[in-house]
């Protein structure tokens, strides 16, 4: 990746964090006792952005256990220290939309989880929240996904998601989506962390770092379907991790989100780290048309491919360094 696309895109993500920053200062219970630290944490948040520069994939495959493929793609990628600093509030967000075991492959691999929150806490963070928004009930999909028992092994605060938290937030560069209801602590954090399982997915085709994030969404979702694909990535210019980490450990093949059957999962063994929100998914794109046996690209994926035309990353894996490595 060129050093100018890579100052086109950190410019485009701090100028739409800052936005939403100060549109939390407007939202009602922004005030006194959060509003500041919130606009305080979010510029922040933005201005870290600049240490993603120079950096590309790492890809680690092979063996059966998630935790060790984590660690190593994460240590491939400059190990977590990279990313969290001593004292740092992280958020670590997987997919828990659905009440389905680890083995459905339609929620994010409990293991997987696991190993994040500890090499946060390794790295010296002060406190790791995981959370999302299921679309089945969440004390049952925390629980049967195995996140809520693994998180909290590791050390994390589960938390199980307030709609008093959800604000309006301005999206500045949106072409169709110019504000949504988002979760606030997703903002209110030094590091986002966004971790998604590779699956198949009816509407997207395929779901990974960036249809992940619509787990931080409040409101009436289902209205997001029309134009879907320029509205997600219009999320994703303000709604933007520090670090994606693809869970495709098991890729559930066909009839996703979450109707698969045992016969529908393949044993992939890959985790895929990058800071790069498109180059990611595109990789994780190619990996699930070999995984399919189809020819797939990031191009291919309609919200991929307006990412990258909007400036949020590379889509060219051919201009990305991927380091892999092979565990088996």
């Amino acid at each position: 990746m060129s050093g100018k696309q890579v100052d086109r895109r950190v410019f485009l993500r701090n100028m739409a964090l800052a936005g939403a920053s100060v549109a939390c200062l407007d939202l009602a219970g922004c005030g006194k006792e959060g509003g500041g630290d919130t606009a305080d944490r979010a510029a922040g948040y933005a201005m870290k952005g600049e240490f993603e520069k120079n950096v590309g994939l790492a890809v680690a495959r092979g063996g059966d256990d998630p935790a060790k493929l984590v660690r190593a793609a994460v240590d491939a990628a400059g190990g977590m220290k990279r990313f969290v600093s001593a004292g740092d509030m992280v958020v670590v967000k997987p997919n828990i939309g659905w009440n389905r075991t680890p083995e459905q492959a339609a929620n994010t691999n409990p293991f997987v989880v696991e190993e994040v929150v500890r090499m946060c806490l390794e790295a010296g963070a002060k406190k790791v929240k995981v959370f999302d928004a299921p679309c089945n009930p969440a004390t049952r999909t925390y629980k049967m996904s195995g996140i809520e028992a693994a998180a909290e092994r590791a050390g994390a605060d589960v938390i199980y998601m307030d709609e008093r938290k959800f604000k309006d937030v301005s999206i500045p560069g949106g072409v169709a989506l110019k504000s949504w209801n988002m979760y606030t602590e997703a903002f209110e954090t030094d590091v986002l962390i966004n971790v998604p399982i590779l699956k198949h997915h009816s509407m997207a085709r395929v779901t990974m770092g960036m249809k992940n994030l619509m787990g931080l969404l409040g409101g009436n979702r289902s209205a997001i379907h029309p134009g879907f694909d320029q509205k997600l990535a219009d999320i994703n210019t303000v709604l933007v991790p520090h670090l994606t980490i693809i869970d495709a450990f098991r890729v559930l093949k066909a009839h996703g989100p979450n109707s698969g059957t045992p016969d529908d999962v393949a044993l992939a063994r890959h985790v895929v780290v990058g800071t790069d929100p498109v180059a990611v998914d595109s990789y994780g794109a190619e990996l699930f048309g070999r995984v399919t046996g189809q020819q797939l690209k990031g191009a291919d994926i309609g919200h991929i491919r307006l990412g990258h035309e909007m400036g949020l990353g590379e889509i060219d894996l051919g201009k990305v360094e991927v380091n892999e490595i092979d565990l088996a």
